[in-house]
């Protein structure tokens, strides 16, 4: 077992301290995008949120569909927890159900109309961004160049 000083202690802890601060500092900047309220389409939902001890308490009320300019830490926060579990009971060999999480249902989310990495903001990672693109029309199946030679 390593034992730390008194001030390798302290300065641990103010590292930390202005760790966090930082990350205070840019859970504050605002970032532009779209609610979606899944659960409810149309709907409103309300709700208070404070991401740090000496933050005070903000009331929102997010209406689904509309755009919204809004901290960065609360758009986190409604990726991040706005989903439920759905249980599924499967059977063991000795045919005892157990109970596991078979799929997360998203009540509600924050899309962002910027550019964030997906990792800070917490959108779905199963999910798969794909660019669609036409595709020439450069092949051709062997009756169709059968009847134009013919």
């Amino acid at each position: 077992m390593t034992q730390t000083t008194i001030g390798e202690h302290e300065q641990k802890k103010i590292t930390t301290m202005a760790n966090l601060k930082k990350m205070c500092e840019k859970d504050r900047e605002k970032v532009k995008g779209i609610f979606r309220f899944y659960e409810c389409p149309g709907g409103t939902l309300n709700f208070a949120f404070r991401a740090y001890k000496w933050d005070p308490v903000q009331k929102y009320m997010l209406l689904d569909g509309e755009s919204y300019d809004i901290p960065l830490g609360v758009a986190k926060h409604l990726n991040k927890n706005g989903w439920y579990p759905e249980h599924h009971y499967l059977l063991d060999e000795g045919g005892t159900p157990h109970i596991r999480i078979n799929q997360k249902k998203r009540r509600f989310g924050f899309q962002s109309m910027e550019f964030i990495d997906s990792d800070e903001i917490g959108e779905a990672r199963e999910t798969e961004v794909v660019t669609a693109v036409p595709i020439p029309k450069v092949f051709t199946t062997e009756a169709s160049h059968k009847k134009k030679n013919a």
